[in-house]
Order: structure tokens, then sequence, then C-alpha cells
């Protein structure tokens, strides 16, 4: 067992919320290379940060995106991971589909994602998402983490 994790805290409560959370591009295509990657990095930071949340470990294979988040309890899973999917898909399309303006129609995330909560396998976790590339067997030569 790892060392136990300190506590956050918010006005009435103790907390420590941490989730594994994976989803996937609609379609399941390949879309996670080369500049989106790189774009989409800071973006689930800001976001996730945007909602009390901190993206402890990030790692964006070809075809699906592994975090390891802790979330507030005053915040639903679904509530913050709706809102990263959400908002990272329009920042994509304004960065690279020459929107503007909100759009409706286009998606570039998969409906649903997987979530196991954290307890004290953190650090397995923790390896687990960093060493994604190597055991898709598959990946590409770029790092995606963020």
């Amino acid at each position: 067992m790892s060392n136990v994790s300190t506590y956050e805290s918010l006005s009435h409560s103790k907390w420590d919320c941490k989730y594994h959370i994976v989803f996937i591009p609609k379609c399941r295509k390949k879309k996670l290379y080369g500049v989106i990657r790189k774009f989409l990095g800071p973006v689930f930071h800001e976001l996730a940060s945007q909602r009390g949340s901190t993206i402890i470990k990030g790692n964006m294979v070809q075809d699906h995106v592994h975090m390891l988040i802790s979330i507030p309890p005053k915040y639903s899973v679904a509530e913050v991971i709706g809102y990263i999917k959400g908002k990272s898909a329009i920042a994509v399309a304004r960065q690279f589909g020459n929107k503007d303006k909100n759009f409706n129609g286009e998606r570039l995330w998969a409906r649903g994602y997987a979530v196991s909560t954290v307890g004290f396998e953190e650090e397995t976790i923790k390896n687990y998402i960093k060493n994604q590339e190597r055991l898709d067997g598959i990946g590409s030569n770029e790092i995606g983490d963020f």
C-alpha cells in the first residue's frame, strides 16, 4: 500500500476523491495525433481547474484518453467529464476547423466514458497511465502525457 493521500478541504468537509477516466474519439478514429494532441493537454487542465478539479496524470494514445483526476465532492464525475469533453470539442473545432462561433452537429468525443474510483492504488494507476503507449503496442512516436 502506498502512502496515504493528504485530504483536501472544502468549507465543511475533508475529501480525497480520485478517479481513473477513459474516453474515446467518435467512431474510435485515430484523431489524437500531432498538433491536436499538443493542443488538448493544456485545454484539459484548464477546463478541469474551472470545475475545481485537478488532473494528476494524463495520457492520450492515438485512439483514447486516460486521466487520473481529483474531483471535489460538490461536483459529480459526470458533470466534470461532460464539461471537459464538450468544451474541448468546441475548442478543437475552433482551432482546427475554422469555426468562429458555437456550432451543432460536430462531435469529437464518443458518448460516455469509463470511470473507476482510485483508492490506495494511486501509484499503480499512475504507472498504468504512464505506460499506455507501450501497452497498446501500436502507439505513435509522440509522447501523449498531459
